[in-house]
């Protein structure tokens, strides 16, 4: 494994991500990028060179909302490919609690409270396709 493959939070051609589903009365918090703003995805990112999976979600929810989780509790592990990337991916999901209101920030464009069927939203694949069945079959969101 080199430095850079660290770094960009892959090894073995895997892209590694923590994520936070936060559910608040059946809705769930999705953000998007600037460099995708159409895209949502769950809070969250690649840990940095050390960091577990907790770690880097508490990190990547203070720079990117301003919020700490509250009882963060491992949800799954979801296999897919990365939506911007391209690449294999394996994203630990969390579900969570924040510690107050979330603002975008550092290289967020936008975030909403969604169920995942609203006209026009464009979900990234593994949110779509894994989390949000997840969270259904748990009775989080309808």
């Amino acid at each position: 494994m080199t430095k850079d493959a660290v770094v960009a939070g892959q090894t073995d051609g895997t892209l590694r991500v923590a994520a936070a589903a936060v559910v608040v009365e059946g809705r769930l918090l999705v953000v998007s990028k600037t460099v995708a703003p159409e895209v949502f995805y769950l809070p969250g990112g690649k840990p940095d060179p050390g960091e577990d999976a907790l770690a880097a979600l508490r990190r990547e929810l203070r720079e990117e909302l301003g919020v700490e989780p509250v009882r963060p509790e491992p949800l799954a592990e979801v296999e897919a490919v990365a939506a911007l990337e391209g690449v294999p991916m394996l994203m630990t999901v969390f579900t969570a609690g924040l510690t107050c209101e979330p603002q975008p920030a550092a290289e967020l464009a936008d975030m909403r409270w969604v169920v995942g069927n609203e006209p026009g939203l464009v979900l990234a694949p593994a949110v779509r396709d894994q989390v949000l069945p997840l969270l259904r079959s748990k009775g989080l969101i309808e």
